[in-house]
């Protein structure tokens, strides 16, 4: 095998929503195969935990992180120069950012649902989502394109591609017009991605510019055991994913691995998504 490809050395990757569960694992995988990594989170509380669990593991030198709103672009011009003063320019950009709106909450629930959904949840949600991908695909995509090279990676979901089954959310304290679903600007978001990544992978590609995309299934995260076991009987593999699985996919989207890979989705679920 030549492992060779998968070495990131000397590449600077920037993930954005490194805050969260998915973004720390993002980080792991490509401080692993030897890149720089830069964690991007509005949150920096979250990102401090995410900073600390990394200290463990890797040497602190490999990576830092930054705080960037990716709903504004001054924010985020402001993180391209502060990279820009360091020597350092964006190789790799991962567009992991999302809002999930948590079900457990029967106030929050209700506002979920298509009927009860204001424009101000849905400016919110595809601010962060869908707006923010694209200004950091417009600020550093962009630089990418002039230096003749990088790669591009949105993290989607098996939502991008099916719909949701709303009766795994389902619970029996809900009246019917309050059980809790899963919000359409979600899949609004991930399917609008999805159009971004085949978009963007004819766009620069004649300057060495990739891009692709990732669609996790479900990840086990402390839910509820009900909401578990409805969710793993839609899967041939009969569970959800473990934090960790999507590291080996990360590394091979995001390094010359998949050097022929252009405007793909790479769907990893479990099988769901052919049942």
């Amino acid at each position: 095998m030549n492992l060779k490809k998968f070495n990131l050395k000397n590449k600077n990757a920037l993930i954005t929503g490194a805050g969260g569960l998915l973004g720390f694992e993002h980080a792991c995988a490509l401080l692993e195969i030897g890149a720089y990594v830069i964690l991007t989170d509005y949150n920096t509380k979250f990102l401090d935990k995410n900073k600390i669990k990394l200290k463990k593991h890797f040497n602190s030198k490999n990576f830092c992180t930054i705080k960037m709103d990716i709903t504004k672009e001054s924010s985020i011009l402001s993180c391209f120069k502060k990279l820009k003063k360091k020597g350092k320019a964006v190789d790799i950009l991962i567009n992991n950012a999302a809002i999930n709106p948590k079900l457990d909450n029967i106030k929050k629930n209700k506002k979920t649902r298509l009927e009860h959904l204001s424009l101000k949840n849905w400016d919110k949600e595809i601010s962060v989502g869908l707006s923010g991908a694209f200004l950091c695909i417009k600020i550093f995509g962009y630089e990418m394109a002039k230096n003749q090279g990088g790669i591009i990676l949105n993290i989607l979901s098996d939502l991008s591609v099916i719909s949701p089954d709303q009766r795994i959310y389902a619970g029996s304290k809900f009246d019917k017009n309050q059980q809790p679903v899963k919000p359409l600007t979600y899949s609004a978001i991930k399917s609008g991605l999805l159009g971004m990544t085949k978009y963007l992978a004819t766009y620069w590609a004649g300057n060495g510019v990739r891009c692709n995309a990732l669609s996790p299934g479900g990840v086990a995260d402390n839910q509820n055991k009900k909401f578990q076991k409805k969710l793993s009987k839609l899967i041939p593999m009969g569970r959800m994913a473990n934090k960790n699985e999507y590291r080996s996919a990360i590394q091979f989207l995001c390094s010359d691995a998949s050097s022929y890979m252009n405007g793909h989705n790479m769907i990893i679920d479990g099988g769901r998504t052919i049942w």
